[in-house]
C-alpha cells in the first residue's frame, strides 16, 4: 500500500523528470525575465513571460539545481498554464505560507494542486528555498510583464 508521503514523493519526482515549462527561450521578445538563485546550494532558475501565439502570457523556464527546485518550477507553472493567474496568485501565496509553516499547515490541494506534495519540504529549511526559487521567480517575470 502507497502512503501519502511517497505519493507526494512521486509527484515531485515525476515534475523534476518531465518539466512542465521547461522549454529551451527562442527568439521572441522577453516581456519580463527573473533570473534567482539560491547561494547556499547553487541551484538557478530563470523564468521568462512571452506573447504566446493567442496573446496570452506563456510563462517557460530554464534551470538548474536539485529536484526539489526542478520539480518547483514544473509545478508553478503548470498551475500558471492550466489553472490562469488568479489560481497561481492564490496557490504562490499558500505555497509561501506552507514553506514557512514547518510542517505546521496542511496543504490545500484544492488551491496548491501538484504544489501539495512539497508538504514535507517544509520540514527542512535548508530545502525551502529551493522549493520557492522558482515561485519567486515566476511572479517576478510575470509582475514585469504586466507592467508593460
Amino acid at each position: 500500500m502507497v502512503n501519502l508521503d511517497q505519493l507526494y514523493q512521486q509527484v515531485i519526482l515525476d515534475h523534476s523528470k518531465q518539466r512542465h515549462g521547461n522549454v529551451p527561450f527562442d527568439d521572441r521578445e522577453a516581456l519580463g525575465r527573473s533570473h534567482q538563485v539560491n547561494p547556499m546550494c547553487g541551484d538557478e532558475i530563470t523564468a521568462e513571460v512571452v506573447a504566446g501565439d493567442d496573446g496570452k502570457f506563456e510563462v517557460r523556464w530554464e534551470g538548474d539545481g536539485c529536484s526539489i527546485s526542478m520539480a518547483s518550477a514544473s509545478v508553478a507553472c503548470e498551475i500558471y498554464d492550466d489553472e490562469g493567474r488568479e489560481a497561481f496568485d492564490r496557490a504562490e501565496a499558500e505555497f509561501h505560507e506552507l514553506m514557512h509553516s514547518r510542517g505546521t499547515v496542511e496543504a490545500d490541494e484544492d488551491v496548491l494542486f501538484d504544489a501539495a506534495a512539497f508538504a514535507g519540504v517544509s520540514k527542512f529549511p535548508a530545502r525551502i528555498k529551493c522549493a520557492l526559487l522558482a515561485w519567486i521567480a515566476v511572479k517576478d517575470a510575470l509582475s514585469q510583464a504586466e507592467s508593460k
